[in-house]
């Protein structure tokens, strides 16, 4: 019977101790294996239907958030996804946005110099919501130090103003629970905490499209792909699948096994994993008199002061990341608790 330690142990076989999946994650060896076949594939002059990998990888990824596929946009860029919605915005409108959010989420906004854009704390994010409020965009989970915003109040605060919601969940899906229903729009790229090839992201969006104007629609997001080849698209899609970004195909031939792994594991599972180790980091941390940046529940860790010490670590054969002069370390799946101490060992050097 498999479990969960040999699951992992059979897709992955890092050579290093790599703790900066809030970077790039690691790819399965079935998502490896499924792209060299899709290359060769090409290399031979008989391609594989790699369409039907991006149809069973929004599948996965909808199941993954609870939603169902048809709300499911399948692409290749959140700052792309961001920028549709902002293009939809009417002018004037007001986005509420987090202090040094990832700039993905937010420049989009900025770039359109009609909509009022507020910027607060990330702490601030709920009680800052007002009436014409239009929408409130912002990361669950911070790329620079993992702080997770409080979505229970964001949820609340939104329904009583009549604001709309935005999440970007790509520093949370595959760790953290995501119930994607409860916002109006959320968007993921895949190759960090859900294993996936770079060149795969996802939006989903309300049942009703959220008003969304398809601006950079082309073939693929036809309601028969096939026959919207030539001059306008005659009938867009009756789904989300009208946001769809031509998909880099080799991508998802492999994204689609590594968000199957993903599902095979459960997130629920792969949360308790990962946050057992986050919480061994912090509490050997406290051990040498180092502090994290808080962010209680989050798998990532990151340590005022301590970034200058990454090209160090690197050579130790340490995998992190320097952000904003802070050491951040993301634990997922693939890490043990060997991986912690070895890193907590070098650091106390």
């Amino acid at each position: 019977m498999e479990t969960f330690e040999t699951l992992v142990r059979a897709e992955f076989a890092a050579k290093n101790t790599y703790l900066n999946t809030a970077s790039t994650g690691l790819l399965p060896a079935r998502a490896v294996d499924a792209m060299r076949a899709g290359v060769e594939s090409v290399a031979a002059g008989q391609p594989q239907d790699m369409f039907a990998d991006v149809e069973a990888a929004r599948a996965s990824f909808a199941r993954l958030v609870g939603v169902p596929d048809r709300r499911v946009a399948a692409g290749a860029s959140v700052a792309v996804y961001s920028g549709l919605i902002a293009a939809s915005l009417p002018e004037g409108a007001e986005v509420l946005t987090a202090e040094a959010d990832f700039t993905s989420v937010v420049n989009p906004f900025h770039v359109r110099s009609d909509l009022k854009v507020r910027t607060v704390p990330l702490e601030r994010i709920p009680e800052s919501v007002r009436p014409g409020t239009a929408l409130v965009a912002v990361s669950a989970a911070q790329s620079a130090d993992g702080r997770i915003v409080d979505l229970p109040a964001l949820r609340e605060a939104a329904r009583e103003h009549g604001a709309r919601t935005y999440i970007d969940a790509s520093q949370a899906t595959g760790w953290l629970p995501v119930e994607a229903d409860a916002y109006d729009y959320v968007s993921s790229v895949a190759f960090k905490w859900l294993v996936c090839p770079r060149g795969v992201a996802f939006l989903v969006v309300p049942e009703d499209l959220g008003g969304l104007n398809p601006i950079f629609a082309g073939w693929v997001a036809g309601e028969h792909p096939w026959d919207s080849c030539y001059g306008p698209v005659e009938e867009l899609a009756h789904s989300a699948r009208r946001f769809d970004e031509s998909p880099s195909l080799f991508s998802y031939a492999g994204a689609r096994h590594s968000l199957e792994l993903i599902e095979e594991l459960g997130v629920d599972a792969v949360h308790a994993h990962d946050l057992a180790l986050a919480d061994r980091f912090r509490a050997g941390l406290a051990e040498l008199g180092q502090e994290a940046v808080p962010a209680p529940g989050s798998a990532i860790v990151s340590v005022p002061g301590l970034g200058h010490r990454q090209t160090e670590l690197s050579r130790a054969g340490i995998e992190v990341s320097d952000r904003a002069g802070n050491l951040r370390a993301a634990f997922h799946l693939y890490n043990t608790a060997a991986d912690v101490d070895r890193l907590l060992d070098v650091l106390s050097g």
